[in-house]
């Protein structure tokens, strides 16, 4: 299988002004994707989409190829990433360069190992997937069995429909949540389908120590510390 690395990183970071370009415990924070996505050896190419000049010669230091700028409307707060990933596959389609599948790194998990990235791809090299994502387990109180959500008049019904909860925490069904470091998506699901996930999505269980979703300069500290903390030992 033939998978294209697609890191997007446009400039108009809000939570974090000029995210991508800033330094997280002393390297450049692009560094930390494109070396998980280099050290995988799972990826045919590892291509930077972005619409800032600034961040195409910081991704270009960190080895990522940078074939295009983004157009500014695909580069909006409120572009959804489907759309940015399909230009990605399409202009470099348009130029002869095809893929089986596509391999989502978003730079904003920087802490992702390169075995992430492997065990996403053989999960779907193996088995019958359209797309496999990171995921992480959800706690049992927070099991969507033991979650209630509030009807249009006013009581309380379980998430899943049911009239009462599963009482014991050991019956409950394992439950997860997207981690967001890794989504990996056939190239026919993608383009044909337009969906990121399709209609058979296989989830990739990952460790949780040290994963960080840097949003908010809370975020960019609670990184800066779990470095520091690993740095001493």
């Amino acid at each position: 299988m033939r998978v294209l690395g697609v890191v997007p990183a446009r400039a108009g970071s809000r939570g974090i002004p000029r995210k991508n370009v800033r330094r997280l415990g002393g390297r450049p924070l692009l560094s930390y994707t494109a070396d998980a996505a280099f050290a995988s050896g799972q990826l045919a190419r590892v291509i930077l989409s972005t619409d800032s000049d600034e961040i195409a010669d910081v991704g270009r230091a960190c080895g990522l190829d940078v074939p295009f700028l983004r157009a500014a409307e695909l580069a909006a707060d409120t572009t959804p990433m489907l759309p940015v990933v399909q230009h990605a596959v399409a202009t470099l389609e348009a130029g002869g360069d095809s893929y089986d599948a596509v391999c989502l790194l978003q730079p904003s998990h920087p802490f992702r190992g390169p075995d992430d990235i492997v065990r996403c791809v053989r999960m779907i090299e193996q088995e019958d997937f359209d797309a496999v994502m990171t995921v992480l387990p959800v706690p049992h109180e927070y099991n969507p069995h033991w979650i209630y959500m509030v009807a249009t008049d006013g009581t309380l019904r379980l998430s899943t429909g049911e009239s009462a909860p599963i009482p014991r925490r050991q019956d409950l069904p394992p439950a997860f949540h997207r981690e967001g470091s890794v989504y990996l998506v056939r190239r026919d699901v993608l383009m044909e389908r337009n969906s990121l996930y399709g209609s058979r999505l296989g989830g990739c269980e990952v460790a949780p120590g040290g994963r960080v979703n840097l949003d908010t300069e809370a975020d960019w500290q609670a990184a800066e510390r779990y470095l520091a903390e690993h740095a001493a030992r």
